[in-house]
């Protein structure tokens, strides 16, 4: 069931399917940051200039983070000092280095994010679990 938002961006109305939305960014400044589907264009929500935008895209991720069912696994991954919620069923590869590192780009955009097993092993071991329930397989 699609879930349906109005919001006002830069003087101009959008209405998005959040259920189409892959991912967003919760910054420590307070801002979000999401990708409009299939484009790579960043809408950010800042709580001062626009609290009731922002507080509808703060209510979906209350809705949907941890939320597992089978077109959606919503995972929150800390990357760079930010928060990401992020709908790993959506990511469509994963690449782990030599070191241990773990690549991948978010959809609808080109972010990568990196994932180190030693800064960062909570959010490490929720892409390696959902890799290997997703897939199959496993990195070594």
């Amino acid at each position: 069931m699609a879930y349906w938002v109005k919001i006002l961006y830069e003087r101009k109305e959008y209405v998005v399917n959040f259920d189409s939305v892959n991912a967003f960014c919760y910054e420590q400044n307070g801002r979000v940051t999401f990708w409009l589907p299939d484009s790579a264009i960043p809408i950010v929500i800042n709580p001062q200039n626009n609290l009731d935008d922002y507080q509808k895209v703060l209510n979906y991720l209350e809705c949907v983070t941890g939320l597992e069912i089978e077109n959606a696994h919503w995972v929150k991954i800390i990357y760079e000092k930010n928060e990401y919620v992020i709908n790993l069923t959506c990511i469509s590869s994963f690449c782990q280095e030599s070191n241990g590192r773990i690549t991948f780009w978010l959809p609808d955009g080109t972010i990568p994010i990196i994932i180190n097993p030693v800064s960062n092993p909570d959010s490490y071991e929720k892409v390696l679990q959902f890799v290997q329930k997703a897939t199959g397989y496993s990195f070594s």
